[in-house]
């Protein structure tokens, strides 16, 4: 049984109690309190669910890996504090009694408390002049991205500047947000609405590439790779969106996403069975290629990613590494584990 958490309850627990009153605010509402029946697990060695645990009332036994445990109990110190807090996870822990806890959103945590401790900027002041109307919506919004795989590299700092540099624009059903073959100038987040991707080919026909919904988001290939779009994106529905210049993405997203790693690196990533991944144009694959290599051109990037393991380690390349940092980015995006070949495939043969 999942419940809303009385927003007063937070104030017992460490570093929640130390926030300023509209992000504590912002944390109660996005945190529920769970029933926990007796001999239930509330999480296992090796799970990765990026939650941060409170006990509110109940006993819980916490095991490591060696079958060591400690008891923890409501009301004492030890239960202000989150519970075996590290990711993946290094104890099972079960509730021996009947018990109640707090599950919050470890990534929201962690940016809710550095902006109030490098500046104090609180939500309120990163909201837009309509949020009036629709403070809900906003909400949602802001938690959607902080949630995200594609924020779990960012610094909290980097986020933390990036809502306040970021500019909300209306956006209507048919609009073209972005244009095949124009140069890129913005990243942009769905606040609201829904877009399609698609390609125009030689012939003229269009093909869709995928379909985005709210707290997706797009444009960052050209703005890594240097080159005009690649694609068009249309609004299905009326909408609003969230954007940000060229030079705050790269400035704020862009390095903090990408894990760049050198030939001889690739290799040994490949041989504990990663994955080469070719993202250049299929002729370009075919005509010199590193040898295994899957071949996904970025354009077709979006709409194959799905089909990755998520599991599996990917080396993206292609020849001078523009092409190869927009495809990693974007697989860093939906939680895949990507590297760049630095300079690309062209400097040497791998």
């Amino acid at each position: 049984m999942v419940e809303l958490v009385d927003k007063n309850l937070l104030k017992k627990f460490v570093p929640a109690n130390a926030l300023n009153a509209d992000n504590y605010r912002e944390l109660s509402g996005k945190t529920t309190l769970e029933s926990i029946a007796a001999g239930k697990a509330v999480f296992s060695i090796g799970q990765t669910d990026r939650k941060t645990v409170f006990l509110v009332e109940g006993e819980l036994v916490v095991r490591n890996n060696s079958g060591k445990t400690s008891l923890v109990r409501a009301g004492t110190e030890a239960a202000r504090h989150a519970i075996a807090n590290n990711q993946p996870r290094k104890h099972t822990v079960i509730a021996k009694v009947p018990s109640k806890i707090i599950r919050i959103d470890s990534d929201l945590l962690d940016v809710l408390i550095t902006w109030d401790q490098l500046s104090g900027i609180e939500v309120g002041e990163i909201a837009t002049e309509d949020d009036d109307d629709d403070e809900d919506v906003t909400s949602d919004w802001m938690t959607r991205i902080l949630q995200s795989k594609a924020f779990f590299k960012v610094p909290p700092a980097n986020i933390q500047a990036m809502f306040m540099r970021i500019e909300e624009i209306p956006a209507s059903q048919g609009d073209t947000i972005i244009r095949q073959g124009d140069t890129g100038d913005y990243y942009y987040m769905i606040k609201l609405g829904n877009c399609k991707v698609t390609r125009t080919s030689k012939t003229g026909s269009e093909l869709v590439l995928a379909e985005l919904n709210d707290g997706d988001a797009f444009g960052e290939e050209a703005l890594l790779s240097e080159e005009k779009r690649n694609a068009n994106v249309i609004m299905t529905s009326n909408g609003r969106l969230m954007r940000l210049s060229k030079q705050d993405f790269n400035e704020l997203l862009k390095e903090p996403m990408l894990s760049w790693v050198s030939r001889a690196e690739a290799k040994k990533l490949v041989a504990a069975g990663g994955v080469w991944l070719d993202v250049r144009l299929s002729s370009e694959h075919k005509n010199n290629a590193i040898k295994g290599s899957a071949n996904i051109p970025l354009f077709m990037l979006r709409m194959k990613a799905e089909k990755l393991d998520p599991k599996t380690n990917y080396v993206v390349y292609c020849d001078t590494g523009r092409r190869s940092s927009a495809g990693a980015f974007l697989l860093s995006e939906r939680g895949l584990r990507a590297y760049c070949l630095t300079d690309g495939f062209s400097t040497g043969a791998a």
